[in-house]
């Protein structure tokens, strides 16, 4: 069912407020804006397909009672950004939330299996994707983007309900939830300005002093990309920043001799670059940032992460579980060198099937060997 008033938006949302499940899926683009440009909403029941054309109906709010009623479970695959855009057009994140992504890493799928594949290996049944990278502004849709649109959502109730069933039998659903409020919590939404220097490219090559004043530059560059809803590109690229930083200029002109940034900046937003980046280097030395939050003194601990790398994969393949999904590089170099607070593998499930390993491992509590052509954890004792 195509949806093209708010009349039919809210008919819909009535008749899908007694059912137990609710597929969602987006249509957006964000080429040309900061913020995602919403252009079509998908969301099934088991017993029905609706697309919700943003552009025509009067207020998408409506929907906020469906991802609000706690008696219906809420679909997505990979559903970071679908969430980042209900959360901004509709005001409300969905509850309770299954996510088919990331509940099949915990069912012998990679970290990132995609929707099509995980379709055909579960249900048997092969999705078109020619309609993936079309333009969904424009209208009238074509009845080939209607039926890709409408594929996304079809099969996720089924889908749902087969990956539920092994968990279930598995004993791992309850392993989903903190995943899972973590995707719902509001935070996760909201742009720490000052936080995005961490993910410039070629940051790393900034001495810490550079670094403070990146931190104030991209901080900059993310207000006003906000406030004119442009990407953060169009206003001063990754790598501008990091070379504007890593010259120090004092003036206009030092500035300007950076490749670009004359064309791209007017007269008044070069200045207000040139004060940021006199404001970061200002700042005393002890407030001076570091990229990955951990000082470069720190010993280096890349035979530690190599052993902790093995017991990882080794646990992971012997539970059919994706290893990314128990941890990644920088927790284990985090754990290696002693920090262990808010590190996920080692909490709750993660903690119980190799985090605790991992720990004793540390401490030469146990060791790995070789035996039979195969890796084998023993305890240091019986060495």
């Amino acid at each position: 069912m195509y949806i093209a008033n708010q009349e039919d938006l809210c008919a819909f949302v009535k008749r899908a407020s007694s059912s137990p499940v609710l597929a969602i899926d987006t249509e957006f683009l964000r080429e040309k804006t900061y913020y995602a440009k919403l252009c079509l909403i998908q969301m099934a029941t088991e017993d029905e397909v609706a697309l919700i054309d943003p552009f025509a109906v009067d207020d998408l709010r409506v929907l906020a009672p469906l991802l609000n009623n706690e008696n219906i479970v809420k679909l997505f695959h990979a559903g970071g950004q679908d969430l980042e855009i209900l959360y901004r057009t509709v005001g409300s994140l969905p509850k309770p939330l299954f996510d088919t992504q990331i509940a099949a890493s915990l069912l012998g799928y990679t970290q990132q299996v995609g929707y099509a594949a995980l379709v055909h290996s579960e249900l048997g049944f092969t999705l078109k994707k020619a309609d993936s990278y079309t333009d969904w502004s424009k209208r009238p849709l074509s009845n080939s983007q209607l039926s890709y649109a409408a594929d996304d959502v079809l099969y996720l109730p089924r889908l749902y309900a087969n990956m539920y069933q092994k968990l279930l039998e598995q004993g791992r659903l309850a392993w989903l939830t903190p995943d899972f409020e973590e995707l719902i919590d509001p935070k996760r939404y909201h742009i720490d300005v000052y936080e995005r220097f961490r993910k410039l490219k070629r940051a790393s090559s900034l001495n810490r002093k550079q670094l403070s004043a990146a931190r104030e530059v991209t901080a900059w560059r993310e207000i006003e990309a906000q406030k004119r809803d442009i990407p953060r590109k169009w206003i001063l690229s990754d790598e501008q920043i990091v070379e504007a930083c890593k010259r120090e200029p004092s003036s206009l002109d030092d500035l300007f001799m950076i490749r670009g940034i004359k064309e791209h900046l007017s007269t008044k937003d070069a200045r207000s670059v040139l004060a940021a980046i006199g404001k970061g280097l200002g700042v005393s030395p002890e407030n001076y940032p570091n990229l990955n939050g951990y000082s470069k003194s720190e010993p280096n601990v890349d035979a530690q992460v190599d052993l902790m790398m093995a017991l990882l994969k080794l646990r992971a393949k012997e539970n059919n579980v994706a290893w990314q999904t128990l941890a990644n590089t920088n927790d284990l170099v985090a754990v290696a060198r002693g920090h262990l607070e808010d590190i996920d593998v080692l909490k709750g499930w993660r903690y119980a099937l190799v985090g605790k390993e991992l720990l004793q491992l540390l401490m030469g509590e146990i060791v790995l060997v070789i035996q039979n052509g195969e890796v084998r954890v023993v305890s240091h004792s019986v060495c």
